[in-house]
């Protein structure tokens, strides 16, 4: 009996040693700036090739998971880049740096009304980059710099604070990205004209009670104006909260179409 009731324990606790396990293919890094550190975690392609050129993903992270232990970053969206399939299908070099507790990734400011239990949240549409964001500007020329990247091949994606984010290291990088993906987020939509040469697709839950959906419907009609339906598309989940990064991971296609972009 002692041996099942073992055996039964091991092969509950086996999927949770592959997870940590899995996990671990992301190495614990840091850039330096200044006195500052940036932690990130770093994922490289199954059987990297140092001499062979990759596309780049930065993948920004909510609110909740600021700190320094240089692991909360990876609670939503790390699972997806060690999927099999993912790292066969599209071999790339995905970034996940962690911004500080007293930081955001986006210079943005939010009120709460006490009332109607709702926030409001204001982007200037001129105002200098948060030090988080100044640093992640600097990881993306750091990689470049440690790895051969594909030049037309790097990416953004993040969500709720980090689709913020998404949405401003496009503008503060306006030549660099062929594609985003802002889960949650927003922006000023006045400053659509610095993101056109990026692709977009905008991914946001109708019942958000955290960032409302509002944000992502007033930056896709900003954006519209610049975009073939190929390259702006915005999905609004009937139903969904605020977790729609949940929704978004599902897509089959959410992969294929960044992967498939370009710039120009």
């Amino acid at each position: 009996m002692k041996h099942i009731l073992a055996f039964v324990l091991l092969m509950m606790l086996a999927p949770m040693a592959g997870q940590s396990q899995d996990m671990n293919l992301y190495q614990r890094k840091q850039l330096l700036m200044g006195s500052d550190t940036l932690p990130y975690r770093l994922l490289l392609p199954e059987n990297y090739d140092p001499t062979k050129a990759y596309p780049l993903v930065m993948f920004l992270h909510g609110a909740g998971e600021r700190g320094n232990n240089n692991e909360a970053q990876l609670t939503h969206g790390g699972k997806l880049f060690l999927r099999s399939d993912i790292r066969q299908q599209f071999p790339a070099i995905v970034v996940f740096p962690q911004c500080p507790a007293n930081s955001f990734w986006s210079n943005v400011q939010w009120v709460y009304d006490s009332v109607t239990k709702k926030r409001d949240f204001i982007f200037p549409e001129e105002a200098e980059p948060t030090y988080a964001m100044l640093m992640v500007q600097q990881l993306v020329r750091e990689m470049n710099k440690q790895f051969k990247i594909q030049q037309d091949q790097q990416y953004v994606m993040g969500l709720s604070m980090g689709g913020m984010g998404t949405f401003e290291l496009v503008k503060r990088m306006p030549n660099t990205f062929a594609a985003a993906i802002p889960i949650c987020g927003g922006a000023n939509p006045a400053n659509a004209k610095y993101m056109k040469k990026t692709a977009f697709w905008l991914h946001h839950g109708d019942v958000d009670a955290v960032v409302p959906v509002q944000l992502s419907k007033d930056m896709a009609t900003a954006l519209q104006q610049y975009y073939s339906t190929a390259d702006m598309q915005l999905s609004i989940y009937p139903g969904v909260n605020h977790n729609s990064w949940d929704n978004a991971f599902a897509e089959p296609q959410l992969l294929p179409w960044l992967f498939s972009h370009k710039r120009k």
